[in-house]
């Protein structure tokens, strides 16, 4: 009788010992107050992850957090950093460090953007401020054994979505995008200059919107450097008044007269390097141009973002007569 009873005693204290420790397990935290993060470097054991919520106020204790840790031995807890804003139970908050949903912030860079716009883009973000990034990237040594001359990091800070932690500083997001840069060069598998490609890959960018119209527009370009003419692109007008940091949202006058160096109107031959950051497709354009004798190019007026190309001074006068007719309408 005595062991029967002892039996069922220790089976009551079992049952009563799992009920609390499922209630203390599944039940939110709801002493959590205001929203926090909690960073575990690489190494931490489970003990220091412990330790770090408890003090952080995400678990009441580390010992919830070590129990839960009990039930699952052999799941892997993920270093990086937690952003905990809600209530949470020691099972959901295990649960979500062994799934390694981390937090990071998305720095979305579409072709086309130049070292400007990206700053401005990451200085949204909150963690550091555009002048803080443009000083990262005017720092071209990043990719001086891809292109010596390259006169800052623009046109090497690859198009891409990117996940960003609070600590990321400037320097580490030019590592990031120029390592992107770098897969995507030698996925061209080619030996042609860098430099060359990529500079005028960034005009090909700005001045074509439509995909299949980067061949031709590259064309364009190609043929008038075989010939010494000025490519005069609007863009890199545009990119001349940024530098110089007097841009007013419209080219006027007096930035086609400008004697910077990127004033293509003013500078046969390419700018010192690129004005934006180009993709794969204007790259692979400006390595396969188009098989045509045509050394101009103007929109149609009809909205389509297409442009009529021609092959001569007249044909290209009378094209921009039509697009300007078709703006008055």
């Amino acid at each position: 009788m005595k062991l029967a009873r002892r039996l069922g005693l220790t089976m009551l204290a079992a049952v009563v010992f799992a009920g609390w420790c499922g209630w203390r397990l599944t039940r939110p935290y709801q002493a959590f107050g205001a929203e926090t993060f909690v960073e575990f470097p690489r190494g931490t054991g489970s003990r220091g992850m412990a330790a770090a919520l408890a003090q952080a106020g995400v678990v009441r204790s580390r010992w919830d957090f070590l129990l839960a840790r009990a039930l699952s031995p052999s799941r892997v807890l993920r270093a990086g950093e937690y952003r905990f804003n809600r209530p949470a139970s020691p099972l959901e908050v295990f649960d979500r460090i062994a799934r390694g949903d981390t937090f990071y912030y998305t720095l979305l860079v579409p072709e086309g953007k130049n070292m400007f716009d990206i700053a401005a883009a990451a200085a949204n973000l909150g963690f550091f401020t555009a002048p803080k990034f443009l000083d990262a990237a005017r720092d071209p040594s990043l990719v001086r054994d891809i292109d010596p001359d390259a006169p800052t990091l623009e046109g090497y800070l690859f198009p891409s979505t990117y996940k960003l932690r609070r600590r990321t500083t400037p320097a580490a997001l030019c590592r990031m995008m120029t390592a992107r840069f770098r897969d995507a060069w030698r996925s061209l598998g080619v030996s042609a200059s860098a430099h060359r490609t990529v500079t005028l890959a960034s005009l090909v960018e700005k001045e074509s919107k439509l995909p299949d119209e980067r061949p031709r527009v590259a064309a364009v370009f190609a043929n008038r450097l075989r010939l010494g003419m000025a490519l005069d692109c609007d863009p890199s007008t545009i990119y001349a008044a940024l530098v110089e940091e007097r841009y007013r949202g419209a080219i006027h006058r007096s930035d086609l007269a400008s004697g910077n160096p990127y004033n293509t109107y003013r500078h046969a031959g390419l700018p010192p390097g690129p004005i934006a950051n180009p993709g794969l497709d204007a790259m692979r354009a400006v390595l396969e141009p188009a098989d045509t004798d045509a050394l101009y190019f103007v929109l149609r007026p009809d909205g389509s973002g297409a442009h009529q190309f021609s092959s001569n001074a007249t044909a290209h006068q009378a094209a921009v007569a039509l697009y300007r007719r078709g703006k008055k309408k």
